[in-house]
């Protein structure tokens, strides 16, 4: 198998996936019990350079809920019949995966309404006041 890449900077080398065909379950017919066409791959990700400090720390607790015992990312596929397909639809994912964790969301910064807005929320707090005074009958 070739190296996997993730982005310009990143590449998963094919030193750091194991990958195992295991059979796999669903339909398929008699294909289904005598073939492995199902695939697990796991990427140790210590052994990604390129991926080291903040932006390991960073995958680790994204991906934490699909971390195995010893720290490597699992992936499984079964999409297709075709080995080599499930494959590459494993190596698709691990990319997917890693460029996902390694995204940073914009730091949002607090604002302060306007002054044009304030005047506008308290002349719609006036207006509903003065019509639930209107609908107050006089005793």
């Amino acid at each position: 198998m070739a190296d996997i890449p993730v982005n310009e900077r990143i590449v998963v080398p094919d030193a750091a996936v194991e990958t195992k065909a295991v059979r796999a379950s669903g339909p398929g017919g008699q294909n289904v019990n005598k073939l492995a066409t199902k695939i697990q791959m796991r990427v140790d990700l210590d052994r990604i350079p390129g991926l080291q400090g903040e932006d390991l720390f960073r995958v680790r607790t994204f991906l934490k809920s699909r971390l195995d015992a010893e720290g490597r990312l699992l992936v499984m596929s079964q999409e297709t019949r075709d080995q080599s397909r499930n494959r590459d639809d494993c190596a698709r994912k691990v990319a997917e995966l890693i460029r996902a964790a390694l995204f940073r969301p914009k730091v949002r910064r607090r604002t302060r309404p306007t002054h044009a807005s304030k005047e506008r929320r308290i002349e719609a707090k006036r207006h509903q006041a003065d019509r639930l005074k209107n609908r107050k009958v006089d005793d």
